[in-house]
């Protein structure tokens, strides 16, 4: 038997983040005797600067299933600018141990123009940069990303992204228009995450929460989220829905600062912090609205997720138009005040469930239709199927 074909995915980690959630969907859908994905990641015990006691990486939310599958995690020193030549030598160490991958597809693409051109002169026949987001933090760090982003789009083989707001932020709005990006939907799950009533009932009652209205969202506690935002919005519900409960799934340095905010506005007895959680197809059953007022996204696979749990909608106008799948989303402004939000929220809260499977399949976000696709491209470098 054949060895099969080995896929680099470089990311940053392989936490629940949902880059790494849509690879995962992906790598489920894969004949691993035929195609088998390898990861790349980025860790802090491996600079040089940190402390020897710090000198392992600490597993993250996927290890334990890539390990079992049979992929290999690697690991490389997280990129601080100042280590620039080291950080190169790095990944020339890893490139010329490492010749058996086909394709290196890179997902961290604040680097990927370092790493992508090492691993091409290292004869690695395919090389793609995918781009993920629509937006870089504020200060320092997000200009150094778009400093290292500069002319991207022509390092390497291919260029991927999940939408065209994505795709003009990452490698330029020219390199977009002249069909040099293909955009891919970040694909599903579909049938992991349909309305079911019966699911419905139980999450709620085991939280407490049968008979009350229940908002909800799922993403890491970090600026991108706009978390502060998303409180005020809350409590502005509040006010008018005495049995209004909040869902938040996720975790992040920014969560203990969330957690005292809830206690300043009055509202730390509705808001559960659920953290990470493996099986949030439950709790989008349990929600009624979902909430993602983020400052940018590329195209946000929670927001599929919700509306393919038949969840009503409500995002920030910052989030490209290519996540509506279906007539569920409504955008809104985070310039207005909270209080035009919970309005919004208030009349559009009662309504029935359905399932959405066809309109997402039909809109490109099933990952069973897609995974046929790049199994094509991994197999031959024919991208046309995805």
């Amino acid at each position: 038997m054949t060895n099969p074909i080995r896929v680099l995915h470089v990311l940053g980690g392989v936490g629940l983040g949902g880059a790494e959630s849509r690879i995962m969907d992906l790598y489920r859908q894969m004949n691993r005797d035929e195609i088998q994905f390898d990861f790349l990641v980025h860790s802090e015990a491996m600079n040089w600067s940190i402390s020897k006691k710090m000198n392992e990486r600490k597993p993250q939310f996927y290890d334990e299933e890539i390990q079992a599958m049979g992929g290999h995690i690697y690991v490389l020193p997280r990129f601080k600018v100042y280590n620039y030549f080291s950080y190169r030598r790095a990944v020339r160490k890893f490139f010329a141990k490492h010749k058996e991958f086909r394709v290196v597809q890179g997902h961290m693409t604040s680097t990927a123009g370092i790493y992508l051109p090492i691993a091409k002169k290292a004869g690695v026949p395919v090389t793609v940069a995918h781009a993920r987001n629509a937006g870089v933090v504020k200060g320092p760090k997000g200009a150094a990303t778009r400093f290292f982003r500069q002319g991207l789009a022509g390092k390497a083989d291919f260029c991927f992204a999940c939408s065209t707001l994505a795709g003009q932020d990452v490698f330029g709005k020219e390199a977009v228009h002249a069909g040099m990006v293909k955009i891919i939907p970040n694909a599903i799950d579909v049938k992991r995450f349909c309305y079911d009533e019966k699911v419905r009932e139980t999450v709620r009652e085991q939280l407490g929460i049968s008979g009350k209205l229940a908002l909800g969202h799922v993403g890491r506690f970090e600026y991108q989220k706009n978390h502060p935002y998303l409180l005020h919005i809350f409590a502005a519900v509040c006010k008018e829905r005495p049995d209004a409960v909040l869902l938040l799934l996720g975790d992040g340095k920014d969560r203990p600062a969330m957690e005292e905010r809830c206690r300043q506005l009055g509202i730390a007895d509705r808001v559960k912090f659920m953290g990470n959680c493996k099986d949030t197809e439950r709790y989008y059953q349990a929600m009624d609205i979902f909430l993602l007022p983020s400052f940018f996204e590329g195209l946000p696979g929670v927001l599929v997720e919700a509306q393919a749990a038949g969840l009503k909608c409500f995002v920030s106008d910052t989030v490209t138009r290519e996540a509506k799948a279906t007539d569920l989303v409504t955008y809104l402004s985070i310039e207005q005040p909270a209080e035009n939000w919970a309005k919004e929220i208030l009349e559009r809260a009662d309504y029935e469930r359905r399932n959405t499977a066809q309109e997402l399949t039909a809109a490109g976000f099933n990952v069973y239709t897609q995974a046929g696709g790049y199994r094509l491209f991994y197999e031959k470098g024919d991208s046309s199927g995805i």
